[in-house]
Parts: structure tokens; sequence; C-alpha cells
């Protein structure tokens, strides 16, 4: 027998993998990419289990996505096992309603479920099992608890076998059962709600859908992936009412600091102090000690290469290119790293204490106020890491409108390609206040997300915010594990980019600054290529610079490459221009001398809210379903950094004029 093993990420999915299988089991890659695929076997090598790749939904819209589902409709597996974490029921039974509409036998496999008793809450097994039509066995993966059942109940084939279930409302089902009928293939009901969601995978078959889809629209006013999604979550809600039962309001612990962390009045200062502290230690206190330290090391090793190179028989072009392009640009973000390990870690630390989830379930009511969620916190916690997956993570609101809204203000979040930008001015240029400015750019970066949602959400999407379903954790020490694995991985992204993009920009930099337009070398930079080319953006930024620098100009539209780049393409730019001697910090270079702390703040602000990376810009255009849309969402965002960062420079040099 073959079994597919699939549930969400961090389900537990892999521990029982291992568990079930032990030493018994082989990794290699699917076919033609790079994710790993495991296989193993269980009682004795008579069936086979493949770990599928974690994913949250059935719908193309990842790689591993796309594997799993190829594997269950392609290969066709004899049975599936679905891991559902019992403390995120309802994301979990997302997934469960999608495989329920596939033509394979299903047992689901309940993990975490002794968790509830510590919350007070029990689950009717027996009634969850009746109504999902599925066998279900309560194991713990990591207790190792449930496990013979489960082998059991497999071998000896006891299971339910797969029945077709109706849960979406009955003008939907009247269609989807029309479709089917019309249907001559395996999974017809999965293959006819694909069609009905315009799944780009799944051909028309030659039916005319959207003759379909306008009424459902028309009648529900909304699109139709957002009436399915209601559907499957109304089901969710109604089969979680059914089974569960409250026996006790739960660990006392959790009651008592919810009264401080969740209190209506005391909740938002404290989520501001915390955030405060974190962006104090990171950027200010601790953190920017290292900056100094790391960046004389990496300006001593520049200055020892191009020595050494030269001493040689190098070139002097060539020497420079390696000192002064490629060190200077790469260690000119890399003096960053210590700050953001500690913002990694702080961050990660509050994560795995259960209070992040907890803090978006309280900002709930006043997200929607806004048109959007607690949901859409999520998304802006991973968006401090990344823009990427936090515009990924958008996938789990349910509401088009709101998610659409999440995806265009997600990258204004400070994340961590943007923190050299922040570290490198608040540093030079506020030195006893480095954290207190860089968290407030964290709070104006809220208050911007909350002004463009109610903008789009005024003249734009004016659709209803979703419900904010999820089971809360309860508090629990931090997860040092987790914490150490998450920030390495983190880190591990930042450095590797340091190394590929960053490094192939800043030796394209060095070449337009290190060269005339008649490819002279060793020209003045105010004569090179580069220059040239700033000069013409240098008009746009004068009116929040308050100077035509063509430098500056360049550095920021290099941001849209990678936004560390912004500091590496200055570092190469500012080397060049001159020799750096005081501190070696970039902004000593004369040619950056008419920054101002007004001009600085300013360019801070730009930068935190322009248009993103090109890798959230692919992640955009993707998430928004167009290209319009996608260039949509840049122009909104560039223009509103454009004029938001006139307005500060112009204000804050009004002020200090008046002071």
């Amino acid at each position: 027998m073959r079994i597919a093993l699939i549930g969400n990420q961090n389900s537990g999915k892999t521990t029982l993998f291992n568990a079930l299988t032990g030493a018994n089991q082989k990794i290699g890659n699917w076919p033609g990419v790079t994710i790993e695929q495991k296989v193993g076997y269980i009682s004795n090598g008579t069936h086979e289990i493949i770990d599928l790749p974690g994913i949250y939904s059935l719908s193309p819209y990842t790689l591993e996505e796309a594997l799993s589902r190829a594997f269950l409709i392609q290969e066709k597996p004899d049975l599936i096992i679905n891991i559902i974490d019992a403390t995120s029921i309802e994301r979990s039974l997302y997934l469960t309603t999608q495989l329920m509409e596939l033509n394979i036998d299903m047992v689901i496999a309940l993990n975490m479920a002794d968790m509830f008793d510590k919350k007070g809450i029990s689950i009717d097994i027996k009634a969850l099992s009746e109504q999902l039509q599925t066998s279900i066995v309560k194991i713990s993966a990591l207790k190792r608890s449930g496990l013979k059942e489960l082998v059991d109940i497999i071998e000896s084939q006891t299971y339910i076998k797969h029945q077709t279930q109706s849960i979406f409302r009955p003008n939907v089902e009247k269609i989807i059962g029309h479709l089917v009928s019309q249907i001559h293939q395996d999974h017809a009901r999965f293959i006819a709600i694909k069609l009905l969601e315009k799944d780009p995978i799944i051909e028309s078959v030659g039916l005319d859908i959207d003759k379909w889809i306008k009424p459902l629209e028309q009648s529900y006013q909304q699109d139709i992936e957002t009436i399915i999604a209601s559907g499957r979550y109304d089901y969710i809600e109604k089969v979680k009412s059914q089974t569960f039962v409250r026996l006790h309001h739960g660990d006392h612990t959790t009651e008592l600091l919810d009264k401080i962390f969740l209190n209506k009045w005391l909740a938002l200062p404290i989520f501001a102090l915390i955030m405060f502290l974190i962006y104090y230690i990171s950027v200010g206190v601790i953190g920017s000690l290292t900056v100094d330290f790391i960046d004389g090391n990496v300006s001593a090793l520049s200055s020892w290469m191009f020595d050494w190179l030269r001493n040689i028989g190098a070139s002097e072009w060539s020497a420079s290119l390696v000192a002064d392009g490629m060190i200077a640009g790469v260690g000119a973000v890399l003096n960053f790293v210590p700050q953001l390990i500690l913002l990694f870690i702080l961050i990660s630390l509050l994560e795995s204490t259960g209070y992040m989830t907890r803090i978006a379930f309280f900002l709930d009511r006043l997200f929607k106020k806004f048109g959007l969620s607690g949901k859409s916190l999520i998304p802006f916690i991973l968006g401090s890491g990344c823009s990427i997956p936090g515009i990924m993570a958008t996938r789990t609101i349910e509401g088009q409108d709101e998610r659409r809204i999440s995806i265009m203000v997600t990258p204004f979040i400070p994340c961590s390609a943007k923190l050299p930008i922040i570290a490198l001015f608040a540093g030079f240029f506020f030195p006893n206040y480095a954290g207190f400015v860089s968290f407030s750019l964290y709070v104006l970066s809220i208050l911007i997300i909350l002004l463009s949602a109610i903008i789009m959400k005024t003249f734009f999407f004016k659709g209803t915010p979703s419900a904010f379903i999820s089971e809360l954790p309860n508090y629990k020490l931090p997860n040092l594990r987790y914490t150490v694995r998450d920030v390495y991985d983190k880190i591990a992204e930042f450095i590797e980019k340091a190394g590929t993009i960053i490094l192939m920009s800043s030796i394209i930099i060095w070449l337009l600054t290190s060269f005339s337009i008649t490819l002279t070398y060793g020209v003045d930079v105010d004569e090179s290529i580069l220059a040239y080319i700033g000069r013409v953006f240098s008009y746009l930024f004068y009116p929040m610079l308050g100077d035509l620098s063509w430098a500056t100009s360049v550095s920021a539209i290099q941001g849209l490459v990678a936004k560390e780049q912004v500091v590496s393409s200055m570092a190469v730019i500012g080397g060049l221009s001159a020799d750096i001697t005081e501190g070696n910090v970039i902004l000593n270079a004369p040619i950056y001398a008419f920054f101002t702390p007004a001009s600085a703040y300013a360019f801070m602000t730009f930068n935190l809210f322009s248009a993103p990376c090109f890798g959230a810009i692919g992640a955009m255009r993707k998430e928004l379903g167009s290209a319009k849309k996608m260039w949509q969402a840049i122009l909104f965002q560039t223009g509103l950094a454009y004029v938001l960062s006139i307005v500060i420079y112009q204000t804050l040099t009004f002020i200090g004029g008046l002071l």
C-alpha cells in the first residue's frame, strides 16, 4: 500500500514520519526540483509512506503545494494520512476539506490533542469523525502515543472509506454537482471546485465556467474564491461547534497574564513598550556597539587587501575592484549582522511565548475598522524578517479585498534589509537616541499602514474583513531550539543575499563609479558614468534632501534590487570619492556632507515606504494575480513614500529654522 502523509507546516508531520518509519527511510529530491523527498516504510516494509511537503492548501500558490497536489492526483496513493494540529484546528481543517474532495481514502491523525486539556476544551472524537465521515486517531507524535492504533487501523484497513461530502451552500453545491456530471475524470468533485476557483493549472475541460461563476458572484457580492473559502470556513465552524466542548476556563497562568497583556486599556501601551525595547536593544544600546567594531575591521581588511594585491603585481583597478568594490560593498551590509541577530532573537523569543498570536487576536477588533483583521498582523510580523514570506503569508486571509490591502502594505514594515539603512542614519545623526528614532519609524510604519488601509478601503476595496479564526496558544517559556533555528535561517538568508545579489550590484556600482563615459579609469567620481546617470534622478530627490546629490539618488534607486544595496552603494561611492578617516563611517565621506538630521530622517522614510526589492515585487505580482495590480501597488507605495518624505523634510526643516 502507498500512503501519502500530508499536513500543514509545523503540524508534527516530520516527527510522525520519523516515528513511523525510524531508520527505514530514504531521502532524495523530487524530480526536477531541490525540495527534499522523504520515503519510508512501515509494518516491515509492506506499506510505503511518502512524506509530502508541508502545505496549507491544494491551491498551487507555491512549489510545495503544486508538488503535493500533483502527487495526489497523478500518483494516486491508496491512502492519505492527514495530520492535523489540534491546537490550530481551523487552519488544519481547511486543507482537510480539500483532501476530502479527492477520491482517495483518508485517515486523520489528530496530533497534540492532549494540549486541549490545559485549555479546558474537550474534543468529541467520535462526533468529529461522524461530521467529517473520516476515521480519526488521536496521537502525540512527539510523545509517540497513539501510533500503534494508527498503524493497526492502516494494516486492518478498518478505516472509513471515502465518501463525498457536501459542505457548501445549496446553490453552490448545485453548480458543483452539475459540473461533476460533465467531468469524466478521477477526482471530478475536486476538479469542478478548482474550475470554479479559476485554478490556473486545471484545464477547463471544454466547459463554459463563467456562466456559472457570474451569477454566484452577483448573488453573494463577492469573488468566487472568497465564496468557496468562506464556505469551507463556515463548514469548519459548524464542525467545531458540534464537537468541541469547553469544560473550564483553561490554564490559570495564561488567564492571569491575559488580564495584564490583553487588558483593554493596557494591551496597546504594553505592546508598544515591548516593541520599543526590542528596537532600543537591537539598534540602540547593544547593537550600535558592534557596528564601529566590525566596520573598522572591514576597512582594515579592505586596505590590507588593496596593498597585498598591489604588492603581488595586481593592477590598481583590479585591486580597487576587490578592496573598494567587493569587500567594502558587502562589508558595509555585514556590519549590521549583529544587530539583525539581536532583533531576530528578540522577535523569535516573543513569538515562541504565544504572545504575538494573542495580541493579534486582541488587535482584530481595531484592525477591522481599517479594513483589515487580526490575521493581517501575522504577515506584518513575518515581514519584519523579510517582506517576501510576509506577502506570501497573506494567503491565510480569506477576504480578497482584505488580502490585497495586506499584500500592498506589508512591505511598509521595517524588514531586515531596511534595518542597515535605519541603523546607519539613526546611529550617525542621532547617536544618543538611535533606538528611539528606529522605534519611531516602526510606529510611523504602523500609522501609515492603517492610513493606507483606510484609503484603499474607502476608494478601492470595499469588502468586509474576514473573521479572525485561531486557536490561541497558552503562554509558555520561549523555545530556545525554535529560536536558534529561526534566527539561523533568517541570518543565513541575509548573508546569502549579501554574497550574491549585493556582491554583484557592488561590482556594477564600482565599475560605473570608476570609469568615465569614455571608459577612462580613475576619473573623479563626479565625472563617472554613474554620476551622469545620477544627476538625472537627483532633481527628483532634491525636495526631500535639500541637495542635488546624485550619489544618494542612485543609491536609493538601488533599493529596488535589494534594500541592503542602498548602504552598500553608498559605501562604494563614498569610499571612492575620498578617504574616510573618522571612524570609517560611510556618512563621514564628503560627498554626503550635505545630510542634516531632517534629510536623514526623510531619506530613511523614503526607503522604508518605497516599492520593495525585486523579490518582494515578484511576490506581490504572484499574490495579487496580475501585473496591472502589481504596478498599481508599486505606484501607490513609491508615490506615498515620495510625498511623505518631502513633507517630513520640509516640516522638520521649517521647525529647525524656527528653533
